[in-house]
């Protein structure tokens, strides 16, 4: 059944729309950082032979480059100045929060409320730099021995290209960080997960004419084209149902006066508990995980495809079993480990107790906070299975196939999520916009 806020939201026409002055400033401030963030995508490093880096890139797109290319909106097969991207952001976020659940100082600071959070965000800040600087500095050493046709991909190596490289990339994560934060303040949505969604949605139009393109030479059937289609179509349905789809847990408040004379009413509501509560951060971290053996191989040139080395590059590529399986464990691991770390049901059976409101049937403190643990792990459960299924089934299907990377689950997924949650900011500033304005003709009719 629709909420209350989106029936309201259904109701609105073009004309409240127009009325929404701050909305519209929003949406085209978003889109203005947008520009900005694509124009970055494609200043080049220094010192860098294109020609070398395309090449290496399409012959290595199945290994980490690919998926850096896919976030970044094909910064990295450019090598541009924002091939890192907002990677080094969200993983010093993910450490930061993993830090805050183990340290007692650090979560002491999380619950000083608006300061707190202000001091934990400098430290993802500070962690943001010494990861880019690390990335940066093992890209510059990589680049330096990537070997084309024509001779090496760096015109001049040695230290100083080192370190103008390694600070071109911190610099441009920095830069694509506060992109991300102004998004977040002044504009729509969430600022990382809109640069990362930007990015995949800019390669949408090269990598369909790529597919028609192959279809047309007869390298991809009429059939299989059909069937992309559906399955394309069958996974953002079943996307979307999943990613709606929550367990109300029903909370009753204590009994309150509302008239006099009247006797005091019950209100309750419930807690709502999403079924995939990690998001897209699991499907994320596995695939960069999984496929950095296969980068390392990659950027070490002459390496002996039966030495270890290659025997573990040569398991870990898409498609084969170890990698799949790998893949499926680290995914139902990440989701576990994020649902952990973003909901705490302790906190919640406190909060719920210091109100004086309780579950119906189940005992304030302790047993309410089981009883929500018991319910939110079978719920992570089958969001870890729909997980797999969404990011391995895809992939199952295309590796018979040559097709654009796009059309794999993870990038599906991102793409819906950032869209629903995009959508759904929308219709809350369109719906404080439309009170507003009933606020204001109330006060100047004097009936407020």
């Amino acid at each position: 059944m629709a909420s209350p806020i989106e029936n309201l939201a259904k109701s609105f026409s073009f004309s409240s729309f127009k009325k929404a002055g701050d909305l519209k400033k929003r949406i085209f401030f978003t889109l203005f950082i947008l520009i900005i963030y694509r124009l970055g995508t494609y200043i080049p490093l220094p010192n860098i032979n294109p020609a070398i880096v395309a090449e290496f890139t399409k012959s290595h797109a199945g290994g980490l480059f690919g998926v850096l290319d896919l976030f970044s909106g094909g910064a990295i097969g450019r090598m541009t100045v924002f091939s890192l991207n907002i990677m080094p952001y969200i993983s010093a976020s993910i450490i930061v929060q993993l830090l805050t659940s183990m340290s007692p100082q650090l979560t002491a600071l999380k619950k000083e409320g608006e300061p707190g959070r202000r001091k934990l965000n400098q430290y993802t800040r500070y962690g943001t730099v010494a990861l880019a600087m690390i990335q940066g500095y093992g890209i510059a050493v990589g680049l330096e021995r990537m070997m084309g046709h024509s001779g090496c991909a760096v015109l001049d190596p040695g230290m100083l290209f080192r370190f103008t490289t390694m600070t071109s990339l911190t610099g441009g994560t920095l830069f694509i960080m506060w992109l991300g934060e102004q998004i977040s303040q002044r504009g729509l949505g969430n600022g990382s997960s809109i640069i990362i969604y930007s990015g995949i949605v800019a390669n949408l139009p090269s990598a369909l004419f790529n597919t028609f393109a192959m279809g047309k030479q007869g390298a991809i059937s009429i059939m299989a084209l059909f069937i992309l289609v559906i399955m394309v179509v069958a996974v953002i349905a079943f996307i979307v149902f999943m990613e709606k789809a929550n367990r109300k847990i029903p909370i009753q408040y204590p009994k309150r006066q509302t008239m006099i004379n009247m006797p005091a009413q019950q209100q309750g509501t419930h807690l709502p508990l999403k079924l995939n509560n990690a998001g897209v951060i699991p499907p994320i971290f596995a695939s960069s995980i999984l496929l950095l053996p296969v980068t390392i191989v990659g950027f070490s040139s002459g390496v002996d495809p039966n030495s270890a080395l290659g025997t573990i590059s040569r398991l870990f590529n898409h498609g084969q079993p170890l990698y799949m399986i790998s893949y499926i464990a680290a995914v139902v691991f990440f989701a576990f480990f994020y649902t952990a770390i973003m909901f705490n049901p302790k906190d919640t059976a406190d909060n719920l107790k210091k109100s004086g409101s309780y579950i119906p049937g189940i005992r304030p403190g302790d047993s309410t906070s089981e009883y929500i643990d018991s319910i939110l792990t079978r719920l992570t459960t089958i969001g870890a299975i729909y997980l797999c299924g969404i990011c391995i089934l895809p992939e199952i299907l295309l590796s018979q196939i040559s097709l654009p990377f796009y059309f794999g689950g993870t990038s599906l997924l991102i793409v819906v999520n950032v869209s629903i949650d995009t959508v759904s900011q929308f219709q809350s500033h369109l719906i404080a916009q439309q009170y507003d304005g009933l606020f204001k003709r109330g006060r100047a009719k004097g009936l407020i």
